[in-house]
């Protein structure tokens, strides 16, 4: 069989995860704290044995999507004014406790609940860096840019900003907030800082996101046509050069 049929298959495939990847990105560039979706590529077919198939290996001389990493690229900061709006420059999430465990976010718009605590708006407590929700007594609220919380002139807690080992990828829940992979520790980041009374945006705008879906579009029709021609040929081989044989 034509090895051109297994690249424009192959192409198809990837064409068409990415594509999915692409709707999501740009469905989501007014989400705070979205980060982005960028796809990698393996090889077909995995394994020890793959190498000893005549069929993997010709197969494995083209790339299939493996999936899809974050992007960690600075999304835009947007000035509220509100003093509980906090965003991240540089790296790191931050740490909030749901009904599922803790999760990571880079959403900094948090309220202060009637108890007093630093919560999400879906009432989900910040934690602060040794892994606490934050309680605020009544008083204007300070963040350093270090992430220390200050009322009234007095230090309360420091707001938890954590990372992860390179090559961690962590999984997507919902738009905005992630799990970290089975068995990886955060660990507080360093290279970070805190801007009070602002919200980054997600780090794939409107116009690249456009660019990015009508791109992928149009590969996986290119691809999609040439499997047709492939698969015409095939059928026109078996039908009418097959029975000569």
């Amino acid at each position: 069989m034509d090895s051109g049929y297994y690249a424009a298959m192959t192409g198809l495939i990837a064409r068409t995860q990415a594509l999915d990847a692409a709707a999501a990105n740009l469905a989501n560039t007014q989400t705070p704290g979205y980060r982005a979706e960028r796809e990698f590529f393996r090889s077909v077919l995995l394994g020890p044995d793959a190498a000893d198939s005549q069929l993997g290996e010709t197969v494995n001389q083209y790339g299939l999507l493996g999936g899809d990493n974050l992007s960690l690229a600075q999304g835009a900061l947007q000035k509220t004014g509100n003093p509980l709006d906090l965003a991240i420059v540089g790296q790191g999430f931050f740490q909030i406790q749901t009904q599922n465990g803790p999760r990571f976010t880079r959403d900094g718009g948090f309220v202060r609940s009637r108890q007093g605590l630093l919560v999400t708006r879906a009432g989900e407590p910040v934690l602060s860096s040794t892994g606490q929700p934050i309680a605020t007594p009544p008083g204007e609220i300070e963040v350093g840019a270090d992430g220390s919380i200050s009322v009234a002139g007095g230090l309360v807690a420091t707001v938890g900003v954590f990372e992860f080992p390179k090559g961690a990828s962590l999984k997507a829940e919902g738009t905005n907030r992630y799990v970290a992979p089975a068995g990886v520790k955060p660990q507080l980041a360093n290279s970070y800082a805190i801007q009070q009374g602002s919200i980054e945006g997600a780090n794939e705008d409107i116009v690249q996101g456009t660019m990015d879906l009508i791109m992928m579009q149009r590969q996986a029709e290119m691809m999609q046509k040439a499997l047709t021609v492939f698969h015409t040929d095939f059928n026109k081989f078996a039908t009418e050069d097959l029975p000569r044989v």
